[in-house]
């Protein structure tokens, strides 16, 4: 049994599938947690923001659709489909999308 929100073990998804975009916004869809961490996919409209923020844990961006200006402790990093940036712990951090955008967030604890 899933835990609710998450997807069904032993099936297989279409990412686009999981989640649909918000006009002028953000929409979040957590596809798995545990005590180990989450993974969170994203869809970002363009030029929709996640503000400075930190976490006590690493967290991996895996960059679906779209592109994102990711700000780490002043630093400006471009992250287009198939990239992906570690976002340390205890380390402000900032996401811009660029245009209408899709990401995996892997927080781990």
């Amino acid at each position: 049994m899933s835990t609710p929100n998450t997807i069904p073990p032993a099936e297989v998804l279409l990412l686009q599938s999981l989640i649909t975009a918000t006009a002028d916004g953000i929409a979040s869809r957590v596809l798995a947690k545990g005590s180990s961490g989450s993974v969170t996919i994203f869809a970002f409209d363009a030029a929709q923001e996640l503000s400075e923020h930190q976490t006590s844990s690493d967290a991996l961006v895996l960059v679906l659709e779209g592109a994102f200006d990711l700000t780490i402790a002043g630093t400006v990093v471009r992250a287009t489909p198939g990239t992906v940036v570690r976002l340390p712990a205890n380390v402000a951090h900032a996401v811009h999308a660029r245009e209408a955008s899709r990401m995996l967030l892997i927080l781990l604890r």
